[in-house]
């Protein structure tokens, strides 16, 4: 098989490859999702500790003995020391498995109060996944940030668009140009139409849009 990228919910994701079985934020909290819908993980990536992207008793649940579980250093106080904390700018190589890098992600103009944003700079990350030579970002929850424009070249960006507490369509449309990924794939908008991100990107670039509903896949060849 190829890489396959599945949105889950929201911004829960599976990348599978024929010895990998990766999850991003898995979470049945607030989703839909049930246990019994993850199988046993090779790695599990969680972005920051809210509850829509961090399960501490699913990721007990599915993580398979000795298996990573890479988190920032705020997750760790909850998992202890199956936790393997990282930070933006790091870089971290998983034996017989894929490398990864934790990027920055946080908010600039969505705010719970004054001068409080939703996800304050520190609190999470996003994370690109390098399998072979194709490098897959999952950007967290995160607005338009300066920082995205020292990316490397990506295979594959799956960007937060809801609004409210990340970018909204406009926005992630612009990280998507801003990006140039082959590969663009709109998660965390539930119960929104991603067409407004698609239309936007297309129009400016040759940058490919995927629009996946909940459960779907895409096959990276």
């Amino acid at each position: 098989m190829g890489i396959s990228i599945r949105l889950l919910a929201h911004a829960s994701v599976q990348i599978r490859t024929d010895t990998q079985n990766i999850y991003i934020d898995p979470t049945t909290k607030g989703t839909g999702l049930k246990k019994g819908d993850f199988s046993p993980a090779d790695l599990i990536l969680v972005t920051h500790g809210h509850q829509d992207h961090f399960d501490k008793g699913l990721i007990k649940k599915i993580r398979k003995l000795g298996s990573p579980v890479i988190a920032p250093a705020g997750v760790k106080k909850d998992l202890g020391s199956i936790v393997w904390d990282m930070a933006p700018g790091q870089r971290m190589e998983i034996s017989d498995g894929p490398v990864i890098w934790a990027t920055e992600a946080y908010n600039v103009k969505r705010f719970r109060s004054p001068g409080e944003p939703f996800h304050p700079r520190g609190l999470g990350v996003g994370f690109i996944i390098k399998l072979g030579e194709t490098k897959i970002y999952h950007a967290g929850d995160t607005d338009l940030i300066p920082e995205m424009e020292k990316l490397p070249e990506l295979d594959v960006a799956l960007l937060p668009s809801g609004g409210t507490y990340t970018m909204d369509m406009k926005e992630a449309a612009e990280a998507a140009l801003l990006i140039k990924p082959k590969v663009a794939i709109p998660m965390h908008c539930k119960n929104l139409d991603p067409e407004e991100f698609k239309e936007i990107v297309k129009a400016e670039s040759s940058v490919e849009v995927v629009i996946l509903s909940q459960g779907e896949e895409y096959i990276l060849e």
